[in-house]
C-alpha cells in the first residue's frame, strides 16, 4: 500500500490528527509551549524551595547554637548589634563605602 491508498482510506484520521497536533501546539490557551514554560517556571521555583529550607535549617541550627550558650549570646549581640559593657568603648571599622566591615568566615 502506497502512501496516496493509505491517504484515501485514513485522511480523515491521518488530517484531524495533524490539526490537533498543530492546534494543540500553537493555538490552544494550555499549548504545548505555555506548558513547557510553566513546567520550567515549576522546577525553578522547586529550586528556590529547596534553597530556602536549607538556608532555614543553617539559621535555626545558628539560632539554637547562640541561645544554648551564654558566651556566644553575649558574641553575637556584641558583634551584630554592637552592644557593649558599662565602661567599654567600642571602635567600628568601616570600609570605604561607610559600611561595617564584617568578618570573614
Amino acid at each position: 500500500m502506497n502512501w496516496s491508498a493509505f491517504l484515501r482510506k485514513n485522511g480523515y484520521y491521518v488530517y484531524s490528527s495533524l490539526f490537533l497536533l498543530v492546534w494543540l501546539t500553537f493555538f490552544d490557551g494550555a499549548n504545548f509551549i505555555t506548558q513547557f514554560k510553566l513546567w520550567n517556571k515549576l522546577q525553578d521555583y522547586e529550586a528556590q524551595i529547596e534553597y530556602y529550607d536549607e538556608e532555614l535549617a543553617k539559621l535555626k541550627e545558628k539560632e539554637r547554637a547562640i541561645l544554648s550558650d551564654k558566651d556566644a549570646l553575649e558574641t553575637y549581640g556584641r558583634e551584630k548589634y554592637l552592644m557593649k559593657k558599662e565602661g567599654e568603648t567600642v571602635f567600628v571599622i568601616v570600609d570605604e563605602n561607610g559600611e561595617m566591615m564584617e568578618e570573614v568566615e
